[in-house]
């Protein structure tokens, strides 16, 4: 999602709070064995920035780790890792359309990976493709109703995507209600409480953190 793209009439705080968050769901860590052996003994597949950190700058893509793990891809048809972690290198590469197919190939081949899913939506809404962004979360959250980065990120792209400020404020209260403890809960409240500021004649309710 490009800044200028953004047209929410919000205040600071809350614009600084969300503006240039990357929403990927993939936890961070080593890929699977065969996976690495795959990429020549390269750095570990990166993976899309996870539990909403501050966006980076776009990685150059490895086209060696790319060429090796597209070889490893054609072996192993059935193999639906090797094709999220070329999705991952297109996706940290910002060349959303290429991680959109390797996305779509893993989740053709595990149906039921709600994570996957919701890369998938994220990378059609760095393409500009909200509604269809949503969608894949609907897809994600019928896998798992309860996935947090997947309810995080719809109440972002609904609020920046859509300009549904309400539509918002109830994926993150669904968010905080079925996973409090959670780092995305967190950001959640973080975002009703700037929401709350911005536009108090909205009478968003004060989230409880966990514990409390």
């Amino acid at each position: 999602m490009k800044p200028e793209s953004i047209v929410l009439g919000v205040a600071g705080a809350f614009f600084g709070l969300l503006v240039g968050w990357v929403i990927g769901a993939q936890q961070a860590g080593p890929p699977r064995a065969d996976v690495q052996a795959a990429a020549v003994q390269a750095a570990p597949a990166t993976q899309p920035e996870t539990s909403a950190q501050p966006a980076q700058a776009a990685k150059p893509l490895d086209e060696a780790q790319v060429a090796s793990l597209q070889a490893a891809a054609r072996k192993n048809p059935s193999d639906a890792a090797l094709r999220v972690a070329l999705g991952n290198l297109y996706f940290d590469a910002e060349r959303f359309p290429e991680a959109v197919n390797w996305y779509q190939q893993a989740l053709a081949l595990a149906p039921n990976d709600a994570d996957v899913s919701t890369d998938l939506g994220v990378a059609y809404y760095y393409m500009d493709q909200p509604d269809r962004a949503l969608e894949q979360f609907q897809a994600s959250l019928k896998i798992d109703p309860k996935h947090a980065k997947t309810l995080l990120n719809q109440g972002i792209v609904l609020a920046f995507g859509k300009q549904d400020l309400r539509g918002a404020v109830a994926s993150w209260e669904k968010l905080i209600q079925v996973d409090p403890n959670s780092p995305e809960a967190e950001t959640a409240r973080r975002a009703l409480q700037g929401l709350k500021s911005a536009h108090p004649d909205m009478g968003i309710g004060t989230a409880t953190p966990p514990g409390k």
